[in-house]
């Protein structure tokens, strides 16, 4: 069971922060609610403890700094599927895998799709920006916390490290 204050990765949520974990009613039984309040949007989740969805300890500085150190030798390619629907099937499935390194290759391989649609002149697909943008929002969110960092500070964080490493 998590600890209040204690930071989690919820689900498709991202990073939230325990504030609670109150006893409620239901169908004249009482169970276990976490009170989670996440930490890149407004509002509060109420989930039972013993629920089924994904919940983790959010990452620890030294796991971020490694995933961050690995981004030079991450090779992405840009993911084609036939139809939007596999697309988006696909974009789903790489980020339930609910960690770090996938979200980075995701964001990788969507931002190579970027430049290459942009390189030809092309248009940005609409579901290739949904996805980018909720992968960078679940992974800076995560880095965020893991590094001590504003999240806004992330992605300029990451930029100097990788450019550190490849001087």
């Amino acid at each position: 069971m998590y600890k209040i204050g204690e930071l989690i990765f919820y689900g498709s949520t991202g990073v939230c922060r325990v504030e609670g974990i109150e006893d409620h009613e239901t169908g004249g039984e009482s169970r276990k609610y976490y009170v989670l309040k996440p930490t890149c949007q407004d509002g509060k989740i109420y989930i039972p403890v013993d629920s089924k969805v994904y919940m983790r300890p959010v990452i620890s500085r030294e796991e971020a700094e490694q995933i961050i150190d690995a981004i030079p030798g991450i090779k992405a390619e840009a993911i084609q599927e036939r139809s939007f629907t596999q697309l988006a099937a696909r974009y789903d499935q790489l980020m339930a895998g609910h960690d770090c390194e996938s979200l980075v290759r995701l964001v990788m391989s969507i931002y190579a799709k970027k430049q290459y649609a942009e390189s030809h002149g092309r248009k940005f697909g609409q579901i290739d920006a949904r996805y980018m943008k909720r992968a960078e929002t679940l992974l800076y969110g995560e880095l965020s916390a893991a590094l001590g960092l504003d999240y806004d500070k992330v992605q300029p964080y990451i930029a100097q490290r990788v450019s550190e490493m490849k001087s």
